[in-house]
């Protein structure tokens, strides 16, 4: 696994080495590469290959209510609702970091997206984004969990996000991605767990969008209670900004948590309503 950490790790130094093709991007117009095939920063659940402008810094507020299947108990989840709370900077058009804390077992995480390649218009067919993160579970506690050490509360995550913006009003992404927990729930599951995910958005007016994602997981252990994360959403454009409504099986919202502990069942009906609110400095 040292491997695999050392890999995480060098991502910034590899965006270095990219100064020369991002230099190349920069300099052509941008009358020569297709709009952004996603409007938000996330399609749903999963990063969309959507970057923010140099300079600019977003503060993003997510908010996941509980599972409406409580019913007036919960008053549809109002009452076991989770947050996250989000800082992302532009380095540049092709290089962005964040950092984030969540509720959801009090998660801090950090985060690297740096495109690599752009669609051009009858020039190259993708937009491809790399996209890390490093998380901190900070809710575990060494008087539950006896030998536990600072190692144990980490969590890594990187992906590839590979889009395609077929006409102005469909877009589709694949999204291959492998993730690993020091700490796992279930005792038989592998610390290091792989998912093939994939999303879409489909224009529905001037300022409305439907989009959807889904993770298939592709070695989760035959005990674990946890399920697929599906989701589906609407994004509202609002001058120049997206907010974000949303409707899943999974409550968490980082990358490790709703991809290997999403709890809820579509056929039940027991899901999970949120938002995203984005502000821009």
């Amino acid at each position: 696994m040292k491997y695999i950490y050392l890999l995480i790790f060098m991502i910034p130094f590899v965006a270095s080495a990219q100064d020369d093709l991002f230099s190349e991007i920069d300099s052509e117009t941008e009358e020569d590469y297709k709009t952004a095939a996603f409007k938000g920063l996330k399609i749903v659940n999963f990063e969309s290959t959507k970057m923010i402008s140099k300079k600019e810094l977003y503060f993003v507020v997510s908010h996941r209510f509980g599972s409406l299947e409580t019913g007036l108990k919960d008053f549809f989840g109002l009452d076991q609702a989770v947050t996250r709370l989000n800082l992302i900077y532009g380095i540049s058009d092709a290089v962005n970091v964040g950092i984030s804390r969540s509720s959801f077992r009090k998660i801090y995480e950090s985060s690297l997206k740096i495109r690599l390649f752009r669609e051009k218009k009858g020039g190259f067919p993708f937009t491809i984004v790399s996209s890390s993160n490093i998380l901190i579970n900070t809710s575990l506690d060494d008087a539950i969990l006896p030998g536990l050490e600072f190692k144990n509360r980490l969590g890594y995550t990187t992906q590839l996000l590979i889009s395609k913006k077929f006409n102005k009003n469909f877009s589709l992404q694949l999204i291959p991605t492998f993730f690993h927990d020091n700490y796992v729930d279930v005792n038989e599951q592998d610390n290091s767990q792989y998912v093939i995910g994939f999303g879409g958005r489909h224009k529905l007016t001037k300022r409305w969008s439907f989009n959807f994602d889904y993770g298939v997981h592709l070695n989760r252990a035959d005990t674990s209670p946890f399920k697929n994360p599906l989701s589906i959403g609407f994004d509202l454009e609002t001058g120049g900004h997206v907010f974000q409504l949303h409707f899943t099986n999974a409550q968490p919202m980082n990358t490790n948590s709703f991809l290997g502990q999403a709890t809820g069942d579509w056929a039940d009906g027991d899901i999970f309503f949120g938002f995203n609110l984005s502000r821009v400095f």
